[in-house]
């Protein structure tokens, strides 16, 4: 990988982990297109670090808060996080139980592309959820749902942070607040994993059983440098998406965002057709 390669694949997760859009989508997108295969799952380990990074900056005030209040015993903040685990376990039981079967959606590039429509036609719903004005806090309920949305949203070119934000204004939960509720939801989704691809990285060091085929050379091919690009490119653009993000929420703005995935999905199929 050059580094020209790191810094756009570090762009891309950076900008689509947050923004509704899709970061598994475009970056198999993005291998497709540049035509490279990754190796291993050092590169891929490093942008959701990166990108775990750009949620703790953004996001440092509710989580220092959160983490006082859990500290002092207080009872809201204690629920909060309960909530937030009750939200993880969908993805957790779909991540684990049917880890092999979403590996093999990655490995067929359509599916980002079919991924794509799909979000854009739910993100285009936001226009009547946002317009009721909902503000409410999150719930169990409320949670639980969210939670189920981030689990569908593993598949590649569905949108976690579209999915669970969209699902939340149907719900009843202020928009501000379902956006900062999705991006805590991000923090164990994106640790997962990154723990994920670590055990992988560790028990294969080659990286010949991370990517399709096994066709890859050692880890050690991908070097340093552009493993720490990619990573800085990625932590900063993920901060810049997440400003982004609630900005187009205060503006009730977030169905914009749909055109943008049916365009570049029906490109990417057409794309995928005509090459063969």
């Amino acid at each position: 990988m050059s580094l020209l390669e790191a810094i756009v694949l570090g762009l891309v997760q950076g900008l689509t982990e947050f923004l509704p859009v899709s970061s598994s989508g475009h970056l198999v997108m993005g291998q497709a297109l540049l035509d490279i295969q990754l190796p291993g799952v050092a590169f891929e380990t490093t942008v959701h670090v990166a990108t775990l990074l750009s949620v703790l900056l953004v996001f440092r005030k509710r989580l220092g808060s959160l983490v006082v209040g859990l500290v002092r015993g207080d009872r809201e903040s204690w629920r909060y996080l309960g909530l937030l685990v009750l939200a993880t376990i969908p993805a957790v039981i779909v991540g684990l139980g049917a880890r092999v079967a979403l590996e093999a959606l990655f490995e067929a590039p359509h599916v980002a592309g079919i991924g794509l429509l799909v979000t854009g036609g739910f993100l285009w719903t936001a226009r009547g959820a946002v317009a009721r004005d909902p503000s409410s806090p999150p719930g169990a309920r409320e949670a639980i749902l969210m939670g189920l949305a981030q689990a569908f949203a593993i598949i590649p070119g569905i949108s976690r942070s579209g999915a669970t934000v969209v699902s939340g204004l149907w719900l009843g939960v202020e928009a501000e607040e379902a956006a900062t509720f999705s991006f805590l939801m991000a923090i164990p989704a994106i640790l997962g994993a990154a723990v994920l691809q670590l055990a992988d990285l560790v028990a294969d060091p080659s990286g010949a059983g991370a990517v399709p085929g096994g066709a890859v050379g050692a880890q050690g091919g991908l070097g340093g440098a552009p493993l720490l690009l990619g990573g800085l490119v990625a932590a900063v653009a993920g901060v810049l998406a997440i400003w982004t993000f609630v900005v187009m929420l205060r503006k009730k703005a977030f169905h914009r965002f749909a055109p943008y995935c049916w365009a570049v999905g029906l490109l990417f199929l057409g794309f995928l057709f005509f090459k063969g």
